[in-house]
């Protein structure tokens, strides 16, 4: 009885280690959007697609802004190798100015796990595009 529990032991053990050895990797389709010249108040919300370019399952596990002024919205669920996702950040276009956010990206992708992705551009005030 117990050669075969430890038989099942090593079974199991090895296993688990077998299926530690694929690595999730995330590759952004840019690591910049730049909103130009957009007015106060308009559409603030856009994306970032991204790919695992991996082979096991990514995992975002936080996703947070330099300011609270922009919110970014992480996926839930894993991202499955060769599968593509989105990071959506809505910035607060009520707040006239030049736009230079960054948002950290904290994920188990074995050679970048914190990644730094940003938005700029400029939000102006109505009058000075209606000149």
């Amino acid at each position: 009885m117990k050669k075969v529990m430890m038989i099942l032991f090593i079974g199991l053990v090895s296993f688990a280690v077998k299926a530690q050895d694929g690595k999730a990797e995330i590759e952004f389709k840019t690591e910049v959007i730049d909103y130009g010249e957009i007015a106060k108040g308009s559409d603030g919300v856009r994306q970032f697609e991204f790919k695992n370019t991996g082979d096991a399952p990514l995992v975002i596990s936080r996703v947070y802004s330099s300011c609270g002024c922009t919110i970014p919205k992480k996926p839930e669920a894993p991202i499955g190798p060769g599968e593509t996702g989105v990071i959506e950040v809505k910035y607060d276009t009520k707040r006239v100015g030049p736009i230079r956010k960054t948002i950290t990206v904290t994920s188990n992708a074995a050679s970048s796990p914190t990644m730094a992705i940003k938005i700029k551009g400029t939000v102006l005030s109505k009058s000075v595009l209606e000149n």
